[in-house]
């Protein structure tokens, strides 16, 4: 037999039973060796390469690993299969980063916060006491979370948001996200249908689409779904936002709130709260959760941290009612816990010692002054081609021009000229302005680029 497809190379720094192994794999995926045929054995081509036995043993091992080789007792190596090479997927060519991003000079973007408003050496000192815990992070950790974040959760939640949970109640997971797939899970089988205000809200409507929900978006009224379109939908459960409604950036009121949990116990319903940043309302004083007026067990409350802290500390929690946490419990063996057991642990300590209450407390303030600069510099420039809605937990404004462009084709006019913004869902002409990452300073010069980009072309379509 001949072996002119391996080509050895001593002087290689690769090892040679890894050349060995790469150069039968490369014959069998060309064709050169057919299925079914028989490869030397170890000692033969061993001594005809002038190789060790062991060389070739490794490079056989690794062949019928993979699946090119099968080792058949008393008989020796044969190819097990011959895939052609062009149905061999290729390597991807490299994609460079797209030229628009690297340009960007102010960011208005949603996901990102001004670390200049964080304390990320405390953050960091916490992080290091739980790393030196061996004991503590050499184990997976609790499927529903650590008991000491829970515990710690139990009292900030009800001091900030009147939220009343046990530890056992409270489930730990990687963002709203994750949560939302347990949650879907529990409650598949009650109903396969899940409202929601409209226009809706994309990142949860595509959790509940991928676990087999249905989602219905409900007609609303001023203080939000209108009781009599939730009545005729026959649905059974609701994913509601009482602190901030995207289309108003306003809360629901009491009213409406009684309303809904009137609705949830006569119905047996379940009304899913996303509580998203409802402690950094600035305006006013925050409004109290939903989930502390439930006095029937029928709210799922959900919060997260991604603005308080930073958005790469993925934690978020999850206050189940009894009659879904008994089912939860006896599935919790079999959920992974998405979460950083060492950044839960060090959350757990931040909150213990007020740190956190300390840093609602300077946010608040910041993002007060943060709002009014943005809205006075939009105002200042653009004056009556425009309206300013403040989203005030979500910590962005709206803007609506009044222009016939397109908001993706507004944004796409201010990525070129390094200012980004974001398209408003359900609006023509609407962009969306975060400011919890861009500095306090950068918002006046920032918002004067939008105005020379946008300038001619808001007054010219007015």
């Amino acid at each position: 037999m001949t072996y002119d497809y391996i080509l050895l190379d001593t002087g290689s720094s690769v090892p040679l039973y890894q050349q060995l192994y790469l150069a039968v794999k490369n014959a069998i995926e060309a064709g050169h060796l057919a299925k079914g045929e028989k490869l030397p054995s170890i000692r033969k081509l061993a001594g005809d390469l002038k190789l060790s036995c062991t060389t070739v043993e490794a490079a056989y091992q690794q062949l019928c690993v993979e699946g090119y080789l099968t080792a058949r007792p008393q008989r020796g190596y044969f190819v097990l299969s011959a895939p052609k090479s062009e149905a061999l997927p290729l390597r991807p060519a490299a994609i460079r980063r797209p030229e628009q991003a690297q340009k960007i000079r102010y960011n208005f973007g949603s996901d990102c916060v001004d670390t200049s408003y964080i304390d990320l050496k405390i953050w960091q000192r916490h992080i290091r006491e739980v790393l030196n815990r061996q004991e503590i992070i050499a184990s997976y950790g609790d499927h529903q979370g650590e008991w000491e974040l829970r515990e710690a959760l139990s009292a900030y939640s009800y001091g900030a948001r009147g939220v009343i949970a046990s530890p056992e109640q409270i489930v730990i997971g990687a963002g709203t996200q994750p949560l939302l797939s347990i949650l879907c899970g529990l409650l598949r089988g009650a109903d396969e249908r899940i409202a929601l205000e409209e226009p809706g809200f994309l990142q949860a409507e595509q959790i509940f689409s991928d676990c087999g929900l249905q989602v219905l978006r409900l007609p609303a009224d001023d203080s939000g779904i209108r009781m009599d379109a939730l009545r005729e939908s026959g649905v059974k459960q609701v994913f509601v936002s009482p602190s901030n409604r995207i289309q108003t950036g306003t809360g629901i009121p009491v009213s409406r709130r009684y309303e809904l949990l009137d609705w949830a116990r006569e119905t047996g319903g379940i009304l899913v709260e996303d509580d998203y940043n409802g402690e950094l309302r600035y305006n006013a004083r925050p409004i109290p959760a939903m989930q502390g007026m439930d006095r029937a067990q029928t709210v799922v409350y959900i919060g997260s941290f991604s603005k308080l802290l930073l958005p790469s500390v993925r934690i978020g929690y999850m206050v189940l009612p009894e009659r879904l946490l008994e089912l939860y419990q006896t599935r919790v063996a079999r959920y992974n816990q998405t979460a950083s057991k060492t950044e839960q642990l060090a959350l757990s300590r931040y909150i213990r010692e007020g740190q956190l209450e300390r840093q609602l407390r300077r946010l608040r303030k910041r993002y007060a002054a943060k709002s009014s600069a943005l809205i006075q510099a939009l105002k200042n420039a653009f004056g009556s081609h425009t309206e300013i809605l403040l989203q005030e937990t979500p910590l962005c404004v709206n803007l609506r021009l009044h222009t016939s462009l397109p908001g993706s084709t507004l944004c796409e006019i201010a990525a070129r000229n390094g200012v980004r913004v974001m398209p408003e869902k359900g609006v023509s002409s609407g962009v969306v302005l975060g400011f919890a990452g861009i500095p306090l300073n950068d918002i006046e010069p920032a918002v004067q680029r939008l105005k020379e980009a946008w300038g001619d072309v808001v007054s010219r379509n007015h």
